[in-house]
């Protein structure tokens, strides 16, 4: 189980996240890893859960950015009208933005 709170220290608000049921070997693990790397425990978890995160949208955007490569690759040579002009069109026949 994972309980978040959201308690607040000046303007910011600060996240907790206690884990638990952790198996002892991976908390002496962490411990090992995090000594090794000169952090507290505290520290090298929350080290790795921003590491993770940050794969987590490295990855997503390698996704993007091959999918946008093989659509690039798909329409060359044919001719695209600039987004502001369909805008500009649909405006222009009483569509509005609804966001």
């Amino acid at each position: 189980m994972i309980t978040i709170c959201y308690p607040m220290l000046g303007d910011e608000p600060m996240v907790t996240i206690n884990v638990r049921r952790l198996d002892e070997d991976v908390v002496d693990r962490l411990k090992r890893r995090a000594s090794s790397n000169n952090r507290s425990l505290e520290g090298e978890a929350r080290h790795i859960l921003q590491s993770a995160a940050d794969d987590d949208m490295a990855a997503k955007r390698a996704a993007f950015l091959e999918a946008s490569d093989w659509l690039r690759q798909k329409t060359r040579g044919r001719k695209q009208t600039p987004a502001e002009v369909l805008i500009r069109e649909d405006r222009d026949h009483g569509h509005r933005d609804n966001f």
